[in-house]
């Protein structure tokens, strides 16, 4: 399963979940093998996430996916069109956006590290996994700019380095350095390389420019090369940093980290920037994708002034 998602070049994310899913699948129907199993079983499995698990449409999609991989490269028995195996219908919802205000409210409630990245979401438009693996060669302090590697999709892309950014972001790479310059001492000081570059280049691994911008605390002890690496900081770190500076503001609604993207995106687009310069930003294959903020934008009931506003009068 690994092997052949590796050999199609499947992100290790994705190879992950795929995993999972395939190994749930396999405990649910007691351990048979999927090749003893079929299109019955595969159905069956779905219908139980959906009524026992209520687990949402796009989880159901992501399980299907993993399992159609499993058929499809793995056994060699294709699940396209069987009847009955159709992705289920994901419901149309709007983005959640803060105003201006609300983001500020929650910047300022964040501190350390996490404040930085948090920042970073906002005035970059960053994904959470996306501004934990920037690494320092991304940044260009001099040009504003920031290099988006292998987003979404496995695009590259160039979005905005914040000016208000560029001291604390210069500040975060001299303390890169330094740790760097500590846990290279002996046998650590390493960090994973993408692709094949741990072949091609082995002393790239502990080049500075290779970095974690946000590395994490510690170091972990990478078996097959028999090196002490440092990984990026946990999206988790991040994660509970945004949820608990939202509860403590007061906030009415919900937020996570990629709420700072959709208001990144809204409030451009209300200061009057280019759909498509938005969407070059954003990353977005489609422009349909980035025309969902416009949807949100703060207008007001989508710019509509009541009847009751102006055909009555008191009295």
């Amino acid at each position: 399963m690994r092997d052949r998602a590796a050999v199609l070049r499947y992100s290790p994310r994705t190879t992950e979940a795929y995993t999972r899913w395939v190994r749930a699948y396999v405990r649910y129907h007691g351990l048979q093998h999927p090749r003893t199993l079929g299109v019955d079983a595969v159905r069956a499995y779905l219908v139980y996430l959906a009524q026992e698990r209520r687990v949402a449409a796009s989880t159901q999609n992501q399980a299907l996916a993993a399992l159609q991989f499993l058929y499809r490269e793995v056994v060699g028995e294709p699940l396209t069109g069987a009847s009955g195996v159709t992705t289920a219908k994901t419901p149309h919802r709007l983005p959640k956006v803060l105003n201006r205000t609300d983001v500020a409210r929650v910047l300022t409630a964040m501190s350390g590290v996490t404040q930085l990245m948090a920042r970073l979401l906002y005035g970059a438009g960053l994904r959470l996994q996306e501004c934990c693996e920037l690494r320092l060669k991304d940044l260009d302090l001099e040009r504003g700019e920031i290099v988006v590697r292998r987003g979404k999709g496995a695009r590259d892309r160039v979005t905005v380095l914040p000016q208000t950014l560029r001291d604390p972001i210069a500040e975060q790479m001299r303390a890169v350095k330094r740790l760097r310059a500590v846990r290279a001492v002996g046998s650590g000081g390493y960090v994973a390389l993408p692709g094949a570059m741990d072949r091609k280049s082995p002393i790239a691994a502990r080049h500075l420019a290779w970095w974690w911008l946000f590395p994490a605390t510690r170091e972990y002890w990478h078996m097959p090369s028999a090196q002490h690496r440092t990984h990026h900081l946990h999206p988790t770190v991040l994660q509970r940093a945004v949820a608990d500076a939202g509860r403590r503001v007061a906030l009415t609604q919900r937020i996570g980290c990629h709420t700072f993207r959709h208001s990144f995106a809204t409030h451009l687009l209300e200061a009057g920037y280019d759909i498509r310069t938005v969407q070059e930003l954003l990353g977005h294959k489609d422009v349909s994708t980035t025309m969902l903020y416009t949807h949100v934008l703060n207008r007001g009931g989508l710019g509509v002034r009541s009847p009751l506003d102006t055909n009555l009068t008191p009295g």
